[in-house]
C-alpha cells in the first residue's frame, strides 16, 4: 500500500498523470515487478532480474553541470565532465515531458547516510518497480513517522526507457547521467544497471562532506569484539565485500561510509556484492543472501524449470550482483555506525606478483598510495589485454569524486594523525609469480594477516624493509607461511621478479606526477624507488 508523500510531485514542478507508488516496502515491490514482466523469483526467494546491455556503470556518460557552483569546486577532466546549463535544461525537458507520459511510477524517500547530522534527504523516482527495490534496499530506509514530514533534499529521476539525443542534450550517446548539483537533480537514462542510481549518491556525499570536515570513502568498514574500527579501502575485486563480512566482527557496511569526528557511518542500509563465482565455504554469510526472499539478483543465470542459480556461469555479465539489506549479513551494526577507526586497510589485487600480502604504512606512505589507489585488470578481462595491466583510481574511487583529490588525501592524513591510526596495504592479488604464472593469495593466509594487524599482534613481529617500496613488510607471522611474506622468494626467478616490479614501480611513479604539486614533501618521498 502506497505511504502518501509528505511533498508531493507536483510541489517539485514535476506534473504528471501516472499511477503514483510511493514508498512500497520489499513484498510489495517484488509482486509489483513480477507482474510487469520485469523479473523471476528464484525457487529460493531472491528476484532475479536481467539489466540488459548495461552490465555496470556507464562511467562515459556521466555529466556534471558546470555553472557557478561548480565551476571552481568540481576537478574537471577525464572523470567529472561538464554538460553545459543550457544541454541539461533541455534534458530535463525531455525528462519531465518523459514522466507525464508514464501509466506508473515509484517513489522512495530515502537516506542518504546514518549518522543524521550527515545525512541527505533523497527522493528516487523510478519506472521500474525492481530499480525501486533495488534503490530502497542500498540506501537507508527512512521509519515510518520520518516520512511523514520528509522534504527531499536531492531528487533521482531514473527511466531506463529514456533516450538522449547527443546533439539536443549534450550527451555522447543515448544513455545518459546528468548531475545538477545546484538544482539537486539527477537525471539517469537509456540504460537499466540499478548501480548508477546509488553511485549518483554516494557522488553527492563526496561532494557535500569535505566542507563538513567528514571524509566520504569508497570502503568497507567493520568492528572487533575491543569496540576497534577498520576501514577497508579498495576498488572492485580487491576484497572489501568479501573480508569485511567477518562472522567474528560487527559489520557497518560494504561499500561507502564517512568518517567524522564522532564516527564511522554507512551512507547505505544494504550491500551490493559481487556474485560471481561465489563459494560457500568461501563466502558463507554472503552466500545465504542468495537464498534469502528480499535480495536483488542481477544478471544471475537461473535455471527456467527448476529456478535453480548457476553463480559460476557469466553468459550475462561477468558483474554479476546482488543487493541484500545489510542486516541480512549475521552481526551487524543496529545504527550503521562504529567509532573512529583504529585501522585502515588499503586493498589491491596485484596481477603482477610484486607486492607482500600485507605491508605497514607510514601516514605518509598511506596518504601516497590512498591517492595512487592502485590494482591491476588480469590478462583475458578485456579483448586485447594480455599481461597483467595497472590501474590507478584516486581515492580508490575516482568515478566518484567529484572534488580534486588532494582534499580527499589531506583530510585522510589529518584524520590518520589526529587519531594515531595504523594503516596497512593488502595485497589480495597474486604470488608466485604474475597472473598466468603465479596463484591468488590464498584467502586464508589474508585473513590470518588481517586478524593480526587487527589485533595489534602484527606490530610485535619482525619487519623488513621492502626495497621498492619503503614500507615495512614482516618477516613471520604465526599461522602464516613465512615464504609468502616475501614475494620475491616465491618467485622461479629473481631476476624476472626484479624485472616485474622495477617496471611496477615506474607506473606508480609515472600516475604520481599528476599530484606531486599538491602535496607535501613528505609524501613525495613516499613514493617507492626501484632497488
Amino acid at each position: 500500500m502506497s505511504r502518501p508523500l509528505a511533498v508531493p510531485l507536483s510541489a517539485q514542478n514535476i506534473e504528471t498523470s501516472a499511477t503514483i507508488h510511493s514508498n512500497l516496502k520489499t513484498p510489495q515491490l517484488v509482486e509489483h515487478a513480477l507482474a510487469n514482466g520485469e523479473g523471476r523469483l528464484c525457487k529460493d526467494g531472491p528476484l532475479v532480474v536481467e539489466t540488459g546491455k548495461h552490465t555496470g556503470r556507464s562511467a562515459n556518460d556521466k555529466f556534471i553541470v558546470k555553472d557557478s557552483e561548480t565551476a571552481d569546486t568540481v576537478w574537471w577532466g577525464k572523470t567529472n565532465v561538464a554538460m553545459e546549463p543550457a544541454h541539461f535544461a533541455a534534458l530535463k525537458d525531455d525528462f519531465l515531458k518523459a514522466l507525464a507520459d508514464k501509466d506508473t511510477l515509484y517513489v522512495a524517500d530515502l537516506f542518504g547516510g546514518s549518522q543524521p547530522e550527515h545525512r541527505v534527504n533523497v527522493r528516487v523516482i523510478n519506472e521500474f518497480a525492481w530499480h525501486n527495490q533495488f534503490i530502497r534496499t542500498m540506501l537507508v530506509r527512512p521509519e515510518d513517522s520520518e516520512l511523514d514530514d520528509f522534504a527531499p533534499e536531492y531528487t533521482i529521476i531514473d527511466l531506463p526507457s529514456f533516450r538522449a539525443d547527443p546533439e539536443r542534450h549534450g550527451t555522447r550517446s543515448e544513455t545518459v547521467i546528468a548531475v545538477n548539483l545546484s538544482e539537486k537533480l539527477i537525471l539517469i537514462g537509456g540504460t537499466r544497471y540499478a548501480g548508477e542510481m546509488k553511485k549518483s549518491v554516494f557522488g553527492i556525499l563526496n561532494y557535500l562532506l569535505p566542507t563538513k570536515g567528514v571524509m566520504p570513502m569508497h570502503c568497507s568498514a567493520n568492528v572487533g569484539a575491543d569496540g576497534k574500527t577498520a576501514v577497508f579501502f579498495g576498488l572492485s575485486g580487491t576484497g572489501k565485500t568479501t573480508l569485511s563480512a567477518d562472522a567474528s566482527r560487527t559489520l557497518i557496511g560494504d561499500d561507502e561510509h564517512g568518517w567524522s569526528d564522532t564516527a564511522v557511518f554507512n551512507f547505505e542500509g544494504g550491500c551490493y556484492a559481487k556474485m560471481i563465482r561465489l563459494e560457500e565455504e568461501a563466502e558463507p554469510e554472503i552466500f545465504a543472501t542468495t537464498r534469502r526472499f528480499g535480495t536483488v539478483l542481477e544478471n544471475v543465470v537461473m535455471d527456467e524449470e527448476t529456478r535453480t542459480l548457476d553463480l559460476d556461469d557469466n553468459a550475462l555479465a561477468e558483474n554479476t550482483r546482488g543487493a541484500y539489506p545489510i542486516d541480512f549479513i549475521p552481526n551487524t551494526s543496529e545504527e550503521n555506525m562504529g567509532p573512529v577507526p583504529a585501522n585502515v586497510i588499503m586493498l589491491t589485487a596485484d596481477a603482477f606478483g610484486v607486492l607482500p600480502p600485507i605491508a605497514r604504512l607510514t601516514p605518509d606512505q598511506a596518504m601516497y598510495h590512498f591517492l595512487s589507489g592502485y590494482t591491476a585488470k588480469v590478462a583475458g578481462t578485456e579483448i586485447g589485454v594480455t599481461e597483467p595491466e595497472a590501474t590507478f583510481s584516486t581515492c580508490f574511487g575516482a568515478p566518484f569524486m567529484p572534488r580534486h583529490p588532494s582534499v580527499y588525501g589531506n583530510l585522510l592524513k589529518e584524520r590518520i594523525a589526529k587519531g594515531g591510526v595504523a594503516c596497512w596495504l593488502v595485497n589480495t592479488g597474486w604470488t608466485g609469480g604474475k597472473y598466468g604464472v603465479g596463484n591468488r593469495m590464498p584467502i586464508k593466509a589474508t585473513r590470518a594477516l588481517l586478524n593480526a594487524a587487527l589485533d595489534g599482534s602484527l606490530n610485535d613481529a619482525e619487519f623488513r624493509k621492502d626495497p621498492n617500496f619503503g614500507f615495512d613488510v614482516p618477516v613471520a607471522v604465526p599461522g602464516v607461511d613465512s615464504a609468502i611474506l616475501d614475494p620475491r622468494s616465491t618467485w622461479a626467478n629473481g631476476e624476472e621478479y626484479d624485472q616485474t616490479a622495477h617496471k611496477l614501480v615506474q607506473l606508480f611513479v609515472d600516475n604520481f606526477a599528476q599530484f606531486e604539486s599538491h602535496v607535501d614533501e613528505g609524501v613525495r618521498r613516499a613514493a617507492p624507488q626501484a632497488a
